[in-house]
């Protein structure tokens, strides 16, 4: 390669993602269990010396890929960087010490009504006795401060472990810092019970979804984007579910995931595409 050796590229092509994010960037990660998320790409994750950014289905083994793909570095340029080789460049430190421990999870403080989140909500074309519900269930509320929509998720026991803002104006969204993302917003089956899980990348989807189609029983789970942690979780936890329903969007990013969730074993999958000028997939 004209501008670098071989040794070079080896040498860069050694330098693990972790300890490349810890050293370089250590005020723009944030740890999530055994896992690290950027907080400037919040579907970013490194995991087992891997990283995956899910929202651009983009994925890497070494840092050479990750300041190509993601930083918009050039090849040579990039190695020279890793190999310690330009002086423009800060060499790599070697096993940084990891960020401190994140913080304990916690719901935003809640406002008096939820008025602009029925009325955001409505405006998705969302019916709202069922947005009614969900607040009753205690799924959906209105944050104080900014007045997101707080759509949250729950352990099996009824703890909250998790919860994703939308804004009620604008295009703002993300999950509350600490959240566990293995615990999706979901709606239950509305006929008590269900072999089927229909899994969506938000829960405006999963709402809209219902909202369509009142009659079509199932589970209906949010992924929180396009990770497959809060499905696979609930399929360990929902031994008698065994049908699953993609409805990700048709996008790179959401026929990849659907293509995952085809590859995990001992299910049957069926994946509906939207309808025109929808996100949502459609029933047959």
């Amino acid at each position: 390669m004209s501008g670098v050796s071989r040794d070079q590229i080896d040498r860069a092509k050694q330098v693990d993602i972790l300890d490349y994010i810890l050293s370089n960037e250590p005020h723009n990660v944030r740890r999530i269990g055994n896992t690290y998320r950027l907080k400037d790409h919040n579907s970013f994750e490194i995991s087992n010396g891997l990283w995956n950014w899910h929202s651009r289905g983009i994925a890497g083994k070494n840092v050479v890929d990750y300041l190509i793909k993601v930083r918009g570095y050039k090849f040579v340029d990039a190695v020279r960087y890793l190999a310690g080789d330009d002086a423009q460049f800060k060499h790599v430190a070697p096993k940084a010490k990891p960020p401190p421990e994140r913080k304990t999870f916690a719901l935003p403080p809640r406002n008096r009504n939820n008025e602009r989140v029925i009325a955001y909500l409505q405006s998705r074309g969302i019916d709202k006795q069922l947005i009614l519900q969900c607040i009753e269930r205690g799924l959906i509320y209105e944050s104080a401060k900014w007045h997101n929509c707080v759509f949250v998720g729950r352990d099996d026991s009824g703890k909250v472990r998790y919860a994703s803002l939308r804004g009620t104006t604008g295009d703002f969204k993300c999950d509350v810092e600490s959240s566990d993302k293995r615990f999706g917003f979901v709606l239950p089956p509305i006929a008590g019970e269900s072999d089927t899980v229909i899994a969506f990348e938000s829960p405006a989807d999963a709402l809209s979804h219902q909202t369509i189609f009142p009659k079509q029983n199932g589970w209906r789970l949010s992924l929180g984007g396009i990770s497959l942690a809060a499905l696979t979780n609930f399929l360990d936890r929902h031994c008698e579910v065994n049908n699953v329903i993609v409805c990700t969007d048709n996008d790179k990013a959401g026929n990849l995931a659907a293509a995952k969730i085809a590859a995990l074993p001992d299910i049957a999958v069926t994946r509906l595409l939207p309808p025109t000028g929808s996100r949502i997939g459609m029933t047959p």
